[in-house]
């Protein structure tokens, strides 16, 4: 502190004391604001500010009415900052538990320190639709609980106004001073400081600027021209972002968009992404360590103990015992022993009062009563259930016992009941939860005991029997109102033996990862544990006791049922419900009835302290104890000082507040006996946060930020025995100055695990372990899932949980203690009733800590960030830890205990399962995960040569395969001697005119259309002879072709062929969406230099019309001419090419990439192509095919348009977008035709298996059957999707397809046909390679399921006189079979280069005609494909009689995202993110300045759109070592895929950074 002002505050006169008290309640009250409240408490002090200077709060031993009390805020400081942060205590709606100035102020100081270097975080951007969150009861679920065990005030702090205010201020400053660069020492900081300021300060600046405006005001709404519908909309091809197929693929792959072109950069998107950087730009990491790491194995950095950690030096620990448990006369041999004799004896005598809702005592149970009643529920429970020779109970069968919180008398009787009639009573709360099922399940429970109420309460089914919840054995309910108890005979006295080891009771606890379990307590040591209680609390009969716990288990139970019968009290129980209602009932209890006694937690403290003002005649001068039984919470000490300082002018004593902890296992274990007026207090412990998170016990001495102030519990208990060890491994002892388990043993404590002999072993029976390992005596200790250490003066002293335990990076933390940190924050704005969950979760080889607050329903966007961005800072400077991520969720949504506290375990199965639904969230991964791998170096200096020496040297044969050889095939067929297909054509219609070679079919699966080889050949003529008249057009000149898939495309393709010009099939422009397809059109016009358009009337309308207007320039469209009504006009002359060489036509398309890119192909090639393909399909007239994919550019164009006319088969035409209104057309067709090989896209094969997934039975029911089908090729130009082709292999196996049928294709745009499964040969083959070596490009073949593995398939059969090479993309040296490289081609069917603007030579030779560096092969021209993949030699045999060689490709070069020296393909990153999530639709990956962007369309409710945020931040770091930049959610359909099926990611990232994609939410990483 400052200035310990309040130390001293006792010593103060009385009226000043009470007049500060007055000013505290008014501030708390919100009648004062903070500032009028600092004003007045200054005035108040300055009289006594000298005389109470020089107390030091660090001092060990200090008297407990100098402790800083609540109202210890410092005195004003004279800076001018210290209203920003207000060092009051942050007051308000919270969890009091944790209520420490001490702390709060802490927490401002390292925040204040923060303030010079104040980082601009980019604020997530938010939908405005997302979650609205005003007005309050529109989205707050109605509060169960009103407030939570855990939490807990009614008070509310004056709105803190300043703090908005005063950032926008500051803003200015820091934002100049980080210009010039300022960077900060404090390594705690530098999480949130950025580096120096790079660059020009002046665009820096400009940044800045931005931000500020940004994080303050409300984000502009931005309505972007994506689709509104939710469907999908029609794939159509984007126009591409850049016309230039020029940038070797291998050069800057991102050049398009580093100029940001066509992206302003001041695009909100870009400055967010520019702060995030920034925040970046000194990630915390340890330094890396120089190795060099063989490129097979990434290693995960282990976090290396730091060699200045502190480090235990005391000497190991001695067991310490309890003073002798006393042996008193008349102590009874059996707490049922004690029941009958006052029962008997001292009838009249009050056992329990209970109180009804509004805290009035409503019914007193006296020890007759209890003694009659429990009797003649014994004698029902084991004469009245069943018959006389088969009863429903046996001594030592368990019993459920379900009883509501407010009827403590009905519980007593039923516990009291079952311990006579020799049965165990297993007490659960209300009926329900599925972990309360595994106890009832293991406990073998068959029978519950009830009231008629809560019976009446339970669901039931229709028939009126009580509803079977999920996961509980089947249960009889019998219920114990007296009414339906029979009275017991005269002759019939219960068994009551002396206590032994036989269970008594079972009391249930929950673990850490929300699992049940009962802990058995015998009946020796239920009476043990009674007499240790009397003794350290020196009861003594006929006290009076208030009880405000729940008496169902731990102190409520042990103090409030058991040990009162023990001594004859009398207990007033106050229910949780009352304490809702009237937070003092139990302090008015206590003075009404004088009462001894009080068993209290620090909420009820708090509560107390919040409504005292309502009861100013209230005394507290009764009680010789006040037994606060969470005092092992770290965050006690300042509760009990609060309380203290309030109630001491109302008769509290300071001797009589006693913390003690407990646990279920071991019960009681210290606490702190009632003290002697006058003595001196027992002393504070003040550790050092960071000694505590190496476990190791230091007085804090260096930063007063980072203290723990701790009170002790008092001493072991009587009979008792204790020791410390090592919270992990072999229960070690502990040093004397180590933090471990507290351990005890003694007769008093829990037997079992009931029914977990292995979990019992561990946790019941544990020998301690001398430094040597051997063991130390042969007591048996249990261990308490506490973790404290034993002071001086046998003192214990407890700092945490060992279910609160965080360990990260070998440092533990505690978790209420980060929750403390996160309420010192001023949470008071932004946390619902100070509700905060802490957990860790495992990624990434280590835990990670996640923070979870509820939110208020009037909470604002800035304020939430604000807080969320300054409890990262906190939690950073005072536990030098990250967090991982912070959520905030509505108010009242998060899963509740039973008493209305946040249920940790099932809120981190929320967040791992994505149900938490967040309303705000931020990841910190760049900060946390510090043990990703080194990042690869690639290794300079070794020469492809010796590579390829090396590699066969090691046996690696060089990757190459080819097909068959065209020369040595027998080709007796009469089409070779045509060079031309127009000849080809032109004899056909001569030798078999009539002969159909074409049928088009509409969506009812009729032929609309048929082209025979003559009216194909007359066709062509006439329009042929219309170029040459209306086009006025020369040999040579480009035509564009604008038409819907069908047989006038064909026609007017060889028309073209006729006339001499050069046809250039273009997708039609859709007329729903024209502002995105039109341009594309557009701009392949403009680019092929097309003199003339031929198309349909209706598209010659659409291109003229209005609407395209608006996308484009209609005036410069070229010559239009439809082909509908064609004169009868025939051709003078057909024109024949000089050589085969010349162009026969341009293939345009647009790469996922964006590019777009037409292709020269020749006459030679498009004969050779054509024969390649008869050859491997075995093409002959007499054949049927049937074809469903887009006929405008690829292998698509080639066996729509060209095939037939070369090869004579007939080929059934069938336009992908008929399937729309017809599902199984393509697939009906293939049956009713018996078609043996068809063809198709991705897209199709999509439509298929999603939507006739459920309607297989009614296909075959129509008769449709695929056995017919030899082969069904998918034709694409990527990596073979797997999953797809066997989701559609396996769903028609029913109608079937052969399993072997399906497989794919490979083409580039350098060779559109370079695989192709043909009807012999041996079936495509698949393998599994590992993930992470072929990220360096390496392929390690794997076994199925091995983890990190892909399973890849081949891409069919590589074509007759196809040759590939796998080439390295840098040195172009020719690879071992054992890489990835680049797939490079040589073929006849090559296309003949690039058809651009500019006449780009070098990429041309790069591309087309391009040379080894070395090898055999060096001679031999290549085409790069773009691709990478490599090649494996199987043990199949090939047609040849070779082994056949298989070619994989893994994905295009293009595509591939460079992050960490290493090469990821996104398909890979989108397989994992979309598995993560039921809600995720569609996902695509792209980098945007070295940042992972990763947008994910949901198709859930928007409420999952944050959950989704951890999970793929999650799922990438597991399985692919990155960290995710930036996390978009949008809506479906949002993502663009073109007709092919495939993402177009760079368009998308174009959209994202132009800020069009209307996001649901965006969440930048920290």
């Amino acid at each position: 502190m400052a200035e310990p002002v309040a130390a001293g505050i006792s010593s103060l006169p009385r009226e000043v004391r009470e007049q500060l008290a007055e000013l505290e309640l008014e501030l708390s009250e919100g009648d004062i604001t903070q500032k009028g409240y600092e004003k007045k408490r200054a005035k108040l002090l300055a009289p006594y500010v000298p005389q109470t200077q020089g107390v030091d709060p660090a001092l060990q031993k200090e008297t407990r009415t100098q402790t800083p009390t609540p109202s210890a805020t410092p005195a004003p400081a004279p800076s001018s900052s210290s209203s920003k942060f207000h060092r009051a205590r942050s007051g308000g709606a919270r969890d009091e538990r944790y209520r420490s100035d001490i702390h709060t102020e802490a927490v401002q100081a390292a925040l204040a320190k923060h303030k010079e270097q104040k980082m601009a975080l980019p604020m997530p951007t938010k939908r405005r639709s997302t979650f609205v969150q005003s007005p309050a009861d529109a989205c707050t679920p109605p509060d169960t609980s009103s407030a939570s065990e855990d939490e807990g005030s009614l008070r509310r702090q004056a709105a803190l106004s300043a703090a908005l205010h005063q950032s926008l201020q500051n803003a200015e400053s820091w934002i100049n001073r980080s210009i010039q660069g300022s960077s900060t020492s404090s390594s705690a900081s530098s999480t949130l400081s950025h580096g120096e300021g790079k660059g020009t300060s002046g665009s820096l600046a400009d940044v800045f600027a931005n931000t500020r405006i940004e994080n303050f005001s409300v984000p502009p709404d931005v309505t972007a021209t994506t689709s509104s519908s939710s469907t999908r909309p029609a794939a159509i091809d984007l126009p591409p972002s850049g016309i230039v197929k020029g940038m070797h693929k291998g050069s800057n792959r991102s050049s398009l968009m580093d100029t940001a072109d066509g992206v302003p950069v001041s695009s909100r998107v870009s400055t967010k992404i520019q702060q995030l950087l920034n925040t970046l730009k000194r990630p915390k990491r340890p330094p890396l360590k120089e190795f060099f790491v063989d490129d097979f194995e990434e290693i995960v950095e282990v976090p290396q103990p730091d060699p200045n950690q502190p480090k235990p030096e005391g000497r190991q620990m001695t067991p310490v015992k309890g003073e002798p448990l006393g042996v008193v006369c008349n102590w009874p041999p059996a707490l049922e022993a004690a029941l009958q004799r006052w029962g008997t004896t001292q009838a009249k005598c009050p056992c329990l009062t209970a109180l009804d809702v509004t805290g009035k005592p409503v019914y007193t149970l006296t020890y007759g009563k209890l003694w009659s009643r429990s009797l003649k529920l014994a004698y029902t429970l084991l004469n009245k259930l069943g018959t006389k020779n088969e009863p429903v109970l046996k001594p030592g069968d368990r019993v459920a016992l379900v009883y509501p919180n407010n009827d403590p008398v009905m519980f007593m009787v039923a516990f009291y009941g079952c311990l006579l009639a020799e049965v165990i009573p297993v007490p659960i709360e209300d009926a329900g939860g599925q972990q309360i099922g595994f106890l009832l399940g293991s406990c073998g429970i068959a029978l519950a005991l009830t009231t008629e109420v809560c019976l009446k309460g339970l669901p039931k089914t229709q028939n009126g029997e009580i509803v079977q919840f999920k996961g509980w054995p089947r249960l009889k309910w019998v219920v114990t109102d007296s009414k339906y108890l029979s009275k017991s005979p005269k002759d019939w006295q219960p068994n009551i033996s002396v206590a032994g080891t036989e269970p008594a009771y079972i009391e249930y606890k929950t673990s850490k990862e929300g699992s049940v379990m009962g802990v058995t307590v015998s009946r020796i040591a239920m009476l043990s544990h009674c007499q240790a209680l009397s003794q350290a609390c020196n009861y003594s009969e006929g006290e009076t006791i208030v009880n405000v716990l729940d008496f169902k288990k731990d102190a409520g139970l042990w103090h409030g049922i058991l040990t009162n019968v023990m001594n004859k009290l009398h207990t007033i129980s106050v229910p949780y419900s009352v304490m809702k209602t009237c937070p003092l009932s139990w302090v008015q209890r206590v003075h009404t009835h004088k009462a001894k006694v009080a068993l209290v937690k620090c909420r009820d403290l708090h509560w107390a302290m919040m409504a005292h003002r309502d009861q100013r005649d209230v005394s507290l001068s009764s009680l010789r104890m006040l037994i606060v039984t969470d005092g092992a919470n770290p965050w006690s000490v300042s509760s009990c000082d609060a309380f203290l300082s309030l109630f001491q002018s109302h008769g509290l004593k300071p001797e009589a507040i006693c913390p003690c902890a407990t646990s279920p296992e071991a019960m009681t274990i210290a606490i702190r006996r009632p003290g002697v007026p006058g003595a001196p207090l027992p002393g504070r412990a003040i550790l050092s946060m960071n000694g505590l998170s190496f476990g190791v016990i230091r007085v804090n001495t260096e930063d007063k930020n980072s203290a723990l102030t701790v009170q002790d519990v008092g001493h072991v208990m009587p009979g008792g025995m204790m020791c410390i060890v090592k919270p992990d491994g072999p229960p070690q002892l502990c040093k004397t100055d180590e933090i471990g388990e507290i351990c005890v043993s003694s007769r008093a404590g829990g037997m079992m695990y009931y029914g977990l002999a292995g979990l019992t072993k561990n946790t019941f029976e544990v020998i301690p372990l001398n430094s040597a390992g051997s063991p130390v005596g042969d007591v048996p200790f249990v261990r308490s899932g506490l973790l404290g250490f034993v002071g001086p003066g046998s003192l214990v002293f407890v700092v945490g949980k060992m279910d609160g335990l965080l360990t990260v990076s070998g440092r533990r933390h505690n978790a209420d203690d980060i929750v403390a940190t996160g309420l010192a924050v001023e949470s008071i704005k932004t946390v619902y009733r100070g509700r905060i969950a802490v957990f860790s979760v495992s990624v990434f080889y280590d835990e990670r800590i996640v923070v979870v607050a509820e939110q208020r329903p009037d909470a604002s966007e800035e304020d939430s960030f604000q807080w969320m961005s300054r409890v990262l800072q906190a939690i950073d400077s005072i536990h030098q830890v990250g967090v991982y991520c912070l959520a905030l969720v509505p108010a009242n949504t998060l899963p509740k205990t039973p008493l209305g506290g946040i249920h940790i375990s099932q809120t981190k199965q929320h967040f791992l399962e994505g149900s938490l639904h967040p309303c705000n969230i931020l990841m910190c991964p760049h900060t946390c995960v510090t043990n990703l791998p080194k990042p690869r170096q690639k290794q300079p200096g070794v020469g492809p040569a010796s590579v390829m020496v090396g590699n066969l040297v090691a046996g690696k044969r060089i990757a190459q395969a080819s097909g068959r050889d065209l020369g040595q095939i027998e080709d007796n067929d009469l089409v070779k001697k045509h060079q031309f297909l127009t000849e080809v054509l032109q004899w056909r219609a001569h030798t078999t005119p009539d002969h159909a070679l074409f049928l088009l079919l509409n969506a009812k699966g009729a032929a609309v259309c048929t082209a025979t080889c003559l009216q194909l050949h007359k066709k062509a003529e006439r329009i042929a002879s219309v170029l040459c008249d209306k086009g006025h057009l020369n040999a040579g000149d480009n035509v564009v072709l604008l038409y819907p898939p069908g047989i006038e495309l064909i026609t007017a393709f060889y028309g073209c062929l006729y006339a001499g010009c050069i046809p250039v099939t273009v997708r039609p422009p859709h007329a729903q969406s024209l502002t995105a397809t039109l341009p594309t059109v557009r701009m392949i016009v403009e680019v092929s230099k097309a003199a003339c358009i031929l198309t349909t009337q209706t598209l010659m309308r659409l291109l003229k019309s209005r609407e395209a207007a608006a996308a484009v320039d209609v005036k410069t469209w070229p010559t239009i001419i439809d082909t509908d009504d064609l004169p009868r006009k025939r051709l003078s002359q057909i024109y024949k090419p000089p050589t085969s060489e010349m162009l026969a036509y341009l293939d345009f398309s647009v790469s996922t990439t964006g590019m777009l890119t037409g292709v020269k192909m020749s006459h030679a090639a498009v004969s050779g192509l054509c024969r390649a393909i008869k050859l491997q399909c075995e093409l002959y007239s007499s054949r049927q095919i049937a074809i469903c994919l887009d006929p405008y550019c690829g292998l698509g164009f080639v066996l729509w348009c060209l095939c037939s006319v070369y090869s004579g088969h007939q080929s059934i035409l069938i336009p992908p977008m008929e399937l729309e209104s017809n599902l199984s057309l393509w697939l009906s067709t293939v049956s009713q035709h018996k078609i043996r090989d068809t063809f198709c896209s991705y897209s199709v094969m999509e439509l298929c298996t999603k939507g006739l997934g459920n309607q297989v039975e009614m296909l075959k029911a129509r008769g449709i059957n695929l056995s017919c089908v030899r082969t069904c090729v998918v034709v694409a130009e990527e990596r073979p999707r797997v999953s797809l082709t066997h989701s559609f292999s396996k769903l028609f196996k029913d109608i079937g397809l052969s399993s072997r049928a399906v497989s794919t294709t490979f083409g580039s745009r350098v060779n559109v046909a370079i695989c192709l499964q043909g009807t012999s040969g041996p079936d495509p083959t698949t393998v599994y390679v590992d993930l992470k070596s072929l990220r360096h490009d390496r392929v390690r073949l794997v076994e199925r399921g091995a983890p990190q593995s892909l399973l890849l398939s081949e891409s069919g059969k590589i074509l007759p006189g196809v040759k590939v090479v796998i080439v390295n993309p840098e040195t172009k040296g020719p690879l071992g079979d054992s890489h990835l490289g680049e797939i490079w081609v040589n073929s006849p069917h090559t296309a003949s280069g690039y058809y651009t603007i500019y006449d780009n030579e070098t990429l041309q030779a790069d591309h087309f005609n391009t040379r080894l560096s070395f090898g055999d092969a060096a001679q031999t021209l290549w085409a790069r494909t773009g691709y990478l993949g490599f090649v494996r030699r199987t043990e199949l045999t090939a047609a040849s009689g070779e082994r056949h060689d298989a070619l994989y490709v893994v994905g295009a070069l293009d595509e591939t995202l460079e992050l960490r020296g290493l090469r990821y393909h996104p398909i890979d990153i989108e397989t994992s993110v979309s598995r993560t999530h039921r809600s995720i639709a569609e996902c695509a990956v792209f980098t945007w300045t070295n940042l992972l962007v990763v947008v994910v369309e949901l198709c859930g409710c928007e409420q999952e759109a944050l959950d989704l945020v951890p999970l793929v931040t999650n799922v990438v770091l597991e399985e692919h070592y990155l960290i995710v930049g930036v996390v978009v959610v949008v809506d479906p359909g949002v993502i663009p895929i073109n007709s092919r099926g495939e993402k177009q990611r760079m368009h998308l990232r174009d959209s994202f950074l132009a800020d069009q994609l209307d996001p649901i939410y965006v969440a930048y990483n920290m």
